[in-house]
């Protein structure tokens, strides 16, 4: 059977997401890189696979998909074993709380940590665009209260959806990891058991291989 296909660059947060999640399940994948330089993105080709001229996209067959969240559900669920199962679908009540930890990294976590990510590393590296310190600082306070709930809830539990490790988790992984090359890494010193559970995630396999790829030229 032919590897699944990942169009986009193993140096990209998204398409690390993706990547992270192949590896956990270990199925062969082959990275198709797209040349953002060139804008290979905008391209039609790239357009066909995703309407909107991002990364990544995903190839599994005849099956094409874009969305880094959507194409971790489809791997997670298609390739599901009772030693690897991230989405607990089989709990209702644990794939709920697994949806739920989803959604607070896309709409909570993810919306106040990437600024600082860009500001700090994205923007001035890959655009030559000065930090604005004004986005920083104010991130970085709104990232404080977004912390102040993990805490109570990894306090509790030892991964975000309970005491297993899901995709929620692993959802995590990219933007958390260009983070922790900002000044404003120590910030998890503030709070112990986030602090632990990112420690603990950074000890798996899947995670220290994705991470060496994230480039910090790119996104």
């Amino acid at each position: 059977m032919a590897p699944v296909k990942v169009f986009g660059s193993a140096r990209f947060t998204n398409v690390a997401r993706v990547l992270v999640c192949l590896e956990e399940v270990g199925v062969a994948y082959e990275v198709v890189d797209i040349d953002f330089p060139a804008k290979e993105h905008k391209k039609p080709e790239h357009l066909a696979r995703n309407p909107f001229g991002v990364i990544p996209a995903f190839q599994d067959g005849e099956l094409m998909l874009f969305e880094s969240r959507a194409i971790a559900k489809y791997i997670l669920r298609k390739y599901r074993t009772d030693e690897v199962d991230m989405l607990r679908e089989g709990n209702l009540q644990e794939a709920a709380m697994v949806d739920v930890w989803t959604e607070v990294e896309a709409h909570q976590y993810n919306k106040v940590l990437a600024p600082i990510v860009m500001e700090c590393i994205i923007y001035p590296t890959a655009y030559g665009i000065p930090t604005n310190q004004k986005v920083v600082d104010e991130s970085v306070e709104k990232l404080k209260k977004v912390l102040e709930v993990y805490e109570a809830r990894l306090s509790e539990h030892e991964y975000l959806a309970g005491n297993f490790i899901s995709s929620a988790d692993l959802s995590h992984f990219p933007f958390t990891c260009r983070f922790m090359e900002t000044p404003y890494a120590s910030l998890f010193d503030s709070f112990p058991s986030v602090k632990a559970w990112w420690e603990k995630l950074m000890l798996r396999p899947s995670m220290k291989k994705i991470s060496t790829n994230l480039h910090p030229k790119m996104v």
